[in-house]
């Protein structure tokens, strides 16, 4: 059984309410009618009650189980505008701006988040990723001891002998454009300490570099080899056990008959890495893309790392079984670890 499918029979013993700031779109409704099919939780859409029901109805999707929540008939419309006034960067709304910001569908579902009236939030899939992310950040924050939020996606492929039974952690692919030390030392950490949520296998994390423990009288090199350092610091703050290296190529992370030529084969991340930092955004994105795309293989996220809450900026591209991919990782991330796996 692969990753997404485990995680979705994780759900069906633990339910959660996932919250869809896209509720007009096909792909969101062809994932909220698999969430209640499956038994993964109740699926709350976002949007104009008549268009989603005429759009459900066109595509022969039935609505029941689906729960369709239109901002600007809210019960909640008051509250969540004197909530979001509350915060810093909203402090200087009058209180009819802060009713109009709150009829945003971003807005209006990261206040639910907020107020635990929904478990885990998916959005992104007809917005520009700017428009997801920045209320997530502004309403949300960080989590303590995590300066800097970030983004993972989950690769997911045919070949079993690579990551854990094909499944690669890979970040940062969506937020951060040039992560600093001290950065890419928290996307290490709260991407293995995900990986490791979801899976009860211990994170190994390549650092990932043009060289393999190359001269540190390289910028990028030093760079990569300081924020390893700092990033074991931070999983023993945090007790994470895992395994952390670099600089590392990635042909000697994923590959063992590399990692020996290349004298690294005693290293416990090296031929078998699960967790992939990359250096910056650009190739944290490119390869991602270039995996998916010649592979075939599947991709889910992005997924917001480092936020006191569990959401996801999925892609306008993805197809209704990414969603649904993505919805299964954050739900199972709003459930406590012991119960994931029966301790």
């Amino acid at each position: 059984m692969n990753l997404i499918e485990t995680l979705i029979g994780k759900l069906q013993n633990h339910p959660k309410r996932f919250v869809f700031t896209d509720g007009e779109d096909a792909r969101v409704l062809q994932a909220a009618r698999q969430i209640v099919t499956r038994q993964m939780g109740v699926p709350m859409l976002i949007g104009d009650r008549s268009r989603i029901k005429d759009k459900a109805a066109k595509l022969g999707i039935i609505t029941k189980g689906i729960r369709i929540i239109e901002p600007e008939r809210s019960s909640e419309l008051d509250q969540f505008a004197q909530d979001l006034k509350a915060l810093p960067k909203y402090a200087d709304l009058s209180d009819e701006e802060a009713r109009q910001s709150v009829l945003d569908p971003n807005v209006f579902a990261t206040l639910m988040l907020k107020r635990k009236q929904a478990n885990a939030l998916i959005a992104g899939a007809t917005d520009k990723a700017s428009s997801a992310l920045r209320p997530l950040f502004q309403i949300i924050g960080t989590q303590e001891g995590v300066k800097t939020a970030s983004s993972l996606l989950v690769i997911e492929m045919e070949a079993k002998n690579v990551g854990l039974d094909g499944a690669l952690f890979m970040g940062d692919c969506g937020v951060i454009p040039e992560p600093t030390e001290e950065q890419l030392a928290d996307i290490a950490v709260t991407t293995a300490s995900l990986a490791h949520h979801l899976t009860d296998a211990r994170p190994k994390v390549a650092m990932l570099s043009y060289s393999t423990h190359g001269n540190p009288r390289h910028a990028p090199i030093a760079k990569i080899q300081a924020a390893t350092k700092r990033a074991r610091e931070k999983a023993a703050q945090w007790n994470l056990e895992a395994d952390i290296e670099g600089d590392i190529q990635i042909d000697a992370a994923l590959d063992r008959a590399t990692a020996h030529v290349k004298g690294i084969e005693d290293s416990p991340v090296a031929g078998d890495a699960n967790v992939l930092i990359f250096p910056d955004l650009n190739s944290g994105n490119i390869a991602s893309k270039l995996i998916h795309i010649l592979s075939g293989a599947n991709k889910y996220g992005q997924i917001i790392m480092g936020l006191e809450q569990p959401a996801a900026e999925i892609s306008r591209g993805a197809t209704a079984h990414d969603i649904l991919g993505a919805a299964a990782i954050v739900g199972c991330q709003a459930i406590n670890h012991r119960l994931l796996f029966g301790r």
